[in-house]
């Protein structure tokens, strides 16, 4: 099931990136529109103040090693080690992604390997491979930030995630995971219309279930995560699909997307099914911080 998920997933990438690029940029992430959500600005703008915004809130303000978990293109992975100075790694399923985030790093000077960089230069120092989070290719304790925005909900196995996570965490290093998730449910559970909203968001996203941050925090505790912190950003995150739905509707976003094929069009035409979620807060944006 895992391999059918991951290839589910890989095609869904490999599909769409090309397009998202296109019409958002190198970002394939949420923006952050101000803490209740209320700010009004440019979309792509918004996608980097949600970095910043996160940086602050897990008050990170250094890191040497980075690994980017879900890296897309490498745009958190190339804003980050361009910022901190440091070496970063990203990794994804989808080949297509990888290649596209090389081609970024070799325009941008900071491409790992590179033969015309000296190896002297701090910039040359990111690396994008296809690799599977539940069994990352990585040494134990590898690096001292480990980044994961929004690929949580793709993992099939939320413990084996924050394991891996854990594993490759040095002592002392920073974890950050910022995910979709559900409401929590400790008060009251899920109804059948609230499950059947979610299946229809798996079905379009690949997804293969989502938890609440409650269940997450649980999980990292039990991982051996320390200094646990959590944070519900929903309402500052909430605006950014009124924005995507509206930039699907040009003339450009229309002929990107019947060039990308099916899976490419379904989850377009089912945008409104995070809005809703969003409004009727069975959707939640879900930040969690942690030390080993």
């Amino acid at each position: 099931m895992t391999s059918t998920l991951n290839q589910q997933i890989q095609q869904f990438y490999d599909a769409s990136s090309s397009l998202w690029e296109q019409i958002w940029g190198e970002h394939m992430h949420h923006g952050f529109y101000g803490a209740n959500g209320t700010e009004k600005k440019d979309r792509r703008q918004a996608q980097i103040d949600l970095i910043e915004e996160l940086l602050c809130w897990a008050d990170i303000q250094q890191a040497t090693q980075i690994l980017d978990v879900g890296c897309g293109i490498g745009g958190s992975t190339l804003y980050l080690a361009d910022k901190f100075k440091a070496k970063a790694t990203g990794m994804t399923l989808s080949p297509v992604q990888v290649n596209r985030a090389w081609e970024r790093a070799w325009a941008a000077g900071m491409a790992a390997h590179q033969p015309d960089v000296c190896a002297g230069d701090r910039r040359a120092s990111t690396q994008f491979q296809v690799a599977d989070a539940l069994a990352m290719p990585f040494p134990d304790q590898s690096f001292d930030l480990v980044w994961s925005l929004e690929s949580g909900e793709h993992m099939p196995d939320k413990r084996k995630f924050l394991q891996e996570c854990y594993r490759v965490l040095q002592p002392g290093g920073t974890f950050l995971l910022v995910t979709w998730c559900h409401r929590p449910t400790d008060e009251q559970p899920l109804s059948v219309d609230e499950h059947k909203h979610l299946e229809e968001i798996y079905r379009v996203y690949c997804l293969p279930h989502v938890i609440s941050l409650p269940e997450y925090a649980a999980i990292a505790q039990s991982c051996g995560f320390q200094s646990i912190r959590t944070a519900d950003w929903s309402a500052a995150v909430a605006p950014f699909w009124d924005v995507v739905i509206d930039s699907a509707l040009t003339p450009a976003a229309m002929v990107g997307l019947l060039r990308s094929g099916w899976t490419t069009i379904q989850a377009a035409l089912s945008l409104g099914l995070m809005r809703r979620g969003y409004r009727r807060g069975l959707i939640r944006f879900g930040l969690l911080c942690a030390t080993r």
